[in-house]
């Protein structure tokens, strides 16, 4: 009831303005809480997975948001410039897809940038695809499927066009020898002589690595683009740390890995899985997840913990990320320098932005063999004790954690193993051995050695 007097005494009118005023509060509330974050105009998106951006943006700013990420780190390391061939690493799952799909768009603006211009100076970038065959090591569980899945592959790939881009499908027995019978039966052989569930993960990741950078070396590739994310590296960072990888984490978490002859580039590496499969639900692209037989090991049970994690607290991987990237990169974290030429000016500021800090304690030429991961003092200190190639030397030229979970117990094993690995792996060994038993040598003459300065006088 409306009250009429001036003077009104029950307070009546007061609270009806009161309650006005906050029902008004919560209309503009809700029309804020119902507009993308970001637009402003439209309305967000609703996963309902509990993420940190459910709700918040809507589709465009939801994909502009993800593609700016790969772009931001793109240019800010320099991984792919105008004179570079790039060679993306397809699984088929959703990081992978996600990688193609982007490094395609980029390609395309290039190619329209280039045929725009009037000089041509800036060359379009090449693409390439691999796609490694690992039925050799999950009979029979791959073999019926992996026929589906890499035709699957080839229409995908088919469909990015133009530009055009070179498909390579490579079985993971390649790394052995050309002969793919024999090739085979050595991988079965190796894994089989791995009693560690975790080891025998590792070693095929570490195959499955060397079988793309084959691929990239032969065909003239100087990149791989590999789609990690900060899901991925999460887990790499708690497994890394319980598997005693401590000192060489730092060189696997970076955007770039110069440690290959073919430099490995993470474009993806600030996106957290969440994102990355709902830009694929959005964009409409399509996955293939091929089955592989249970994993036991602490790959498997480390990445069930950090999901858990996940689900409590959205932020949780890019902490566990942000905290682990703090640690010193390796000179090797960073795109070997090359004629700035070809190098955009934008991105060249970007670069200088955005350096790493590198710590000139952290260099090192031993690498593990099986791993490739840097060896420190303790790891390598016994390696130019032993002359030639045997067991021992393989022991030895390792860093602790492959010691532990990869190499037979028993010692007696070594030899038969070390002839089953491939001749990469041995040819570290031997590499390792000439650069340690040359720096001992130094070493012990280096009070007998002239100074630059001292042989000028």
């Amino acid at each position: 009831m409306a009250c009429n007097s001036s003077g009104c005494e029950s307070g009546s009118c007061g609270r009806e303005k009161e309650n006005g005023s906050k029902a008004e509060e919560e209309v503009i509330g809700a029309k804020k809480e119902s507009v993308c974050l970001k637009c402003k105009s439209n309305e967000p998106m609703t996963f309902g997975d509990g993420g940190s951006d459910d709700g918040r943006f809507c589709a465009d700013c939801f994909r502009s948001n993800v593609y700016g990420k790969f772009r931001l780190a793109v240019t800010s390391h320099a991984m792919i410039t105008p004179s570079d061939n790039v060679l993306v690493a397809f699984s088929g799952g959703s990081s992978s897809r996600v990688a193609l799909q982007f490094v395609h768009e980029l390609q395309v603006k290039a190619l329209k940038n280039y045929e725009a211009s009037r000089d041509r100076s800036l060359p379009v970038f090449g693409v390439g695809v691999a796609f490694v065959d690992e039925s050799a090591a999950y009979p029979p569980a791959l073999s019926s499927e992996m026929g589906d899945a890499v035709a699957w592959v080839r229409s995908t790939v088919l469909s990015m066009y133009p530009p055009e881009k070179d498909l390579h499908v490579v079985p993971i027995e390649s790394v052995f020898g050309s002969e793919s019978v024999e090739a085979r039966g050595r991988l079965v052989k190796l894994l089989d002589s791995v009693s560690d569930e975790t080891g025998k993960e590792d070693l095929l990741l570490h195959l499955k690595m060397l079988s793309l950078q084959k691929v990239a070396s032969e065909n003239g590739y100087n990149r791989l683009v590999v789609g990690s994310c900060t899901s991925r590296l999460a887990s790499h960072v708690l497994t890394a740390t319980v598997k005693g990888r401590g000192y060489s984490l730092s060189a696997d978490i970076q955007h770039v890995d110069a440690r290959w002859k073919v430099p490995v580039v993470l474009p993806l590496r600030d996106c957290v899985w969440q994102e990355i499969t709902r830009l694929c639900h959005l964009d409409g692209l399509k996955t293939v997840e091929l089955a592989r037989h249970p994993q036991s090991g602490i790959n498997d049970l480390v990445s069930s913990f950090v999901s858990l994690l996940q689900e409590e607290n959205p932020s949780r991987e890019c902490t566990i990320v942000r905290t682990a990237a703090k640690l010193t990169p390796f000179y090797f974290n960073k795109i070997p320098e090359t004629d700035d030429s070809c190098v955009p000016m934008a991105t060249q500021r970007r670069l200088k932005k955005f350096n790493l800090k590198y710590d000139g304690s952290m260099t090192t030429e031993a690498f593990c063999p099986i791993c490739n991961g840097p060896l420190n003092e303790s790891d390598s200190s016994d390696l130019n004790t032993f002359k030639g190639y045997d067991s021992d030397a393989l022991f030895a030229a390792c860093c602790s954690s492959c010691r532990f979970q990869i190499l037979p117990q028993d010692r007696s094993s070594l030899e038969h193993f070390g002839s089953l690995l491939p001749h990469h792996m041995i040819s570290q060994v031997k590499h390792h051995q000439k650069f340690d038993s040359q720096t001992y040598l130094r070493e012990k003459i280096k009070d007998c050695l002239l100074l630059d300065d001292e042989e000028a006088v």
